[in-house]
């Protein structure tokens, strides 16, 4: 029996993203708007929609609907906004940013991943984003400031290098786990200086080689 993906992205969004104090419309459309489906491999489609993360890759995962859908509801996407998605995997997160923001520049360190992200990205016809080869704690600084940053997995801390390529006005999402719980966090850059602040918890798969670097004392 075939899968109605449109059912099932209705019902993700009704059980998984409203519930949990989603409730910006735009972020919603997004939701419904873009097939989830398409960023996974065919043998796991049945399953794109569940409340989990999902594996694209060896140690790579589709972020899962709910802890995606808060983050971006926290980060108040505007259209004027020039984005930085890090860890863009497939694709998916870079899709959903792109229908809410001016225009999104995704970073993704594995070639594969990189090339499946930009045919699903053409495939759907989104012409504001683009993913480009990049190591995920340098960010991309030959294109910034950003107006929002979003990390797609995630990190032991937010380094500076990327807190530095905030725009004056913009907002960082992430979530970080170098206290060994993961907890999101909420970076803006007002005045010159950026200030942080943590919104939820979330058990949210590390990003390869972002762990925290445990500094040892003798």
């Amino acid at each position: 029996m075939a899968i109605d993906y449109t059912a099932a992205r209705a019902n993700m969004v009704e059980s998984q993203i409203r519930p949990n104090k989603v409730t910006d419309g735009t972020v919603v459309q997004a939701f419904l708007d873009v097939p989830r489906e398409r960023f996974v491999s065919p043998a796991l489609r049945g399953v794109a929609y569940v409340d989990e993360d999902i594996p694209i890759a060896d140690g790579r995962y589709l972020v899962e609907p709910m802890v995606l859908g808060r983050l971006l509801q926290f980060a108040a996407p505007r259209r004027s906004d020039v984005a930085l998605e890090i860890g863009s995997g497939t694709g998916y997160g870079t899709a959903v940013l792109a229908r809410l923001v001016g225009s999104v520049v995704g970073i993704e360190s594995d070639p594969e991943l990189l090339r499946r992200a930009t045919e699903n990205l053409v495939a759907l016809g989104v012409e504001n984003a683009v993913v480009t080869a990049g190591e995920f704690l340098e960010g991309c600084p030959k294109q910034a400031p950003f107006d929002l940053i979003l990390f797609s997995g995630a990190v032991g801390r937010v380094p500076p290098a990327i807190e530095a390529q905030l725009a004056e006005g913009g907002r960082l999402l992430a979530v970080e786990t170098g206290e060994g719980i993961g907890r999101a966090i909420l970076c803006r850059r007002t005045g010159g200086a950026v200030s942080r602040r943590v919104i939820f918890d979330a058990a949210t798969p590390l990003l390869p080689g972002t762990a925290l670097k445990r500094e040892f004392v003798f």
